[in-house]
């Protein structure tokens, strides 16, 4: 997979694994990454599907419609991913904390709600449920922040509180924060998830 590595300063700082949204690339959330952690390596990741030009992380049959058979194999293939890079790289795969934004949240999302060790930590801002009707691993332990819009065109309120049900029944501690900014990522869900991180996770580096 496309993507960039940067080493960060602290080595006891999460590894931040960053998704962009439809369209976007490698190089999308760089700067988001830096204000949520500046110590942070970085693993920065480019979607294996175009959809019309568009790099996404996986098919979609229509406008907030999954093609889950690409989900799950692009999931599987995301996974499979990040353990080479943790080797190629030399990161612990144990510190790494999703960061993604729309298509990237929800192919996040997919790989919590598929494999028990894929990440410890994610900040999903704007995801939607990536499946229904499976049986969540045990999340007990991950931490998860999820940003969205009050007024978000694409996404309902009820879908997010739908996937905070779904996390939290699996036992990850979810925090939520919402904004009246339509789809966009704004600087208040950005400050308001790096709080969450120096909370959580930087106070134990």
């Amino acid at each position: 997979m496309r993507h960039i590595f940067k080493q960060g300063e602290d080595p006891h700082a999460p590894v931040l694994l960053l998704l962009h949204g439809t369209g976007g690339t490698e190089k999308d959330l760089l700067p988001i990454g830096s204000m949520l952690s500046p110590g942070s390596s970085v693993l920065s990741v480019r979607g294996n599907v175009s959809e019309h030009g568009m790099p996404r992380f996986f098919k979609r049959l229509a406008e907030g419609v999954f093609d889950e058979e690409d989900l799950i194999f692009r999931t599987r293939e995301l996974n499979a991913f990040l353990l080479e890079s943790s080797e190629k790289y030399g990161f612990d795969r144990g510190n790494l904390i999703a960061v993604g934004y729309s298509n990237g949240a929800n192919i996040a999302g997919s790989l919590l709600f598929h494999y028990e060790d894929a990440l410890k930590g994610a900040i999903l801002f704007h995801p939607m449920v990536p499946r229904r009707g499976l049986k969540l691993p045990d999340l007990s332990g991950i931490r998860t922040f999820i940003g969205a819009g009050e007024n978000d065109p694409l996404i309902p309120v009820e879908e997010t509180n739908e996937l905070v049900r779904l996390l939290s029944g699996a036992d990850a501690d979810v925090e939520m924060h919402w904004e009246r900014n339509g789809h966009q990522l704004s600087s208040g869900e950005i400050g308001a998830a790096r709080k969450w991180l120096e909370e959580n996770y930087l106070t134990e580096s």
